[in-house]
């Protein structure tokens, strides 16, 4: 088959039975701008059952049709199972494209129906650009640590697949299409053809102050923190503005904060209202991982390059703004 063989992207809808996961969505609503450019149609596939309720905000996202997959293997997440779909509906309908959330479970199962369907799988990129004189889609992803964007693309074989970083899109939904074609699949497999076996769930018990992604106030600490006997006045702040706190890498990296706290290209992609940073220097690999209603900076350095991406500019030693603002702030609630 030739690449103009190949029509239409997907979306893959990832969920746990009952809730659709905001990647997919965020897809969805991002694809819907590139198949408006590029002239395909856009389809979400959902593997299992999932409530009309959230089919529904699916459909807001403005997709052209949804593919529907029953049978065996989908009542819990199975890399097999999922991959072995995949390869099959893909074989009967032809994709341009197979854009998959880059989570745990879509890094898992994606690239194993890429190397079933002998094509490429390019992973957790951040951007999406296409190429109107070859038809392809560039993934633009961070690599050597964050320091360099790369531009991957897939210019021979198909389906091009993907999987994108979650937070990477806006969830924007254009409005339900006054038609969407719906087409229901059934595909089952051997369950001794199945190698891995869902055994239990164990939900995360995780400290909700390592959920970042969306907290309404972000308090993020630099490389300009002295130690960790400073970081409490910054929890303070953050606890007094109904916040959480997070880091740039230098800090994961010195053992101060743990992972889950890390933003950027490596690391949490953020989307807050009110994003305050102190000691960060401004490097795109940060930058580029904040999405921010208001952008307040506080560096020592003048000409720090994190001035050229804030709203708001404080220039000073980092430690003593924030003691002043916690001062200012509890003066208030007095």
């Amino acid at each position: 088959m030739q690449k103009s063989d190949y029509k239409n992207m997907w979306v893959y809808i990832e969920h746990d039975g009952k809730t659709a996961a905001p990647v997919g969505l965020e897809l969805c609503c991002e694809l819907r701008k590139l198949c408006d450019t590029t002239g395909d149609k856009l389809y979400a596939v959902i593997l299992g059952a999932l409530p009309e309720t959230e089919t529904a905000k699916v459909k807001e996202c403005g997709v052209d049709g949804i593919i529907y997959v029953s049978g065996t293997g989908y009542e819990y997440f199975n890399t097999d199972a999922y991959a072995n779909a995949f390869t099959e509906l893909s074989r009967k309908y032809n994709p341009s494209a197979i854009f998959v959330g880059g989570t745990v479970n879509g890094r898992d199962f994606a690239p194993r129906f890429a190397v079933q369907l002998d094509t490429g799988c390019t992973s957790d990129a951040m951007e999406l650009e296409y190429d109107p004189e070859t038809g392809d889609i560039q993934f633009i992803e961070p690599a050597v640590g964050g320091k360099i964007m790369a531009v991957i693309t897939v210019p021979v074989l198909r389906p091009q697949v993907g999987t994108i970083r979650p937070g990477t899109f806006k969830y924007a939904p254009t409005g339900k299409k006054d038609k969407i074609e719906e087409i229901h699949e059934e595909i089952s497999f051997d369950p001794e053809a199945i190698r891995c076996r869902h055994v239990d769930f164990i939900p995360d018990e995780a400290d909700p102050e390592m959920d970042i992604a969306n907290a309404d106030c972000i308090i993020c600490v630099g490389n300009g923190l002295k130690d960790s006997e400073h970081l409490e006045r910054y929890r303070t702040l953050a606890k007094l503005l109904g916040g959480k706190i997070g880091c740039t890498r230098p800090l994961y990296d010195r053992g101060i904060l743990p992972y889950k706290l890390q933003i950027g290209q490596s690391g949490v992609m953020v989307k807050t209202k009110l994003y305050i940073s102190f000691g960060v220097s401004g490097a795109v690999n940060h930058t580029a991982g904040v999405d921010a209603d208001m952008f307040v900076a506080v560096d020592k350095n003048p000409d720090a390059q994190i001035f050229n991406y804030c709203d708001y500019g404080i220039v000073g030693d980092m430690d003593e703004v924030c003691d002043e603002m916690i001062e200012q702030l509890k003066a208030r609630m007095a």
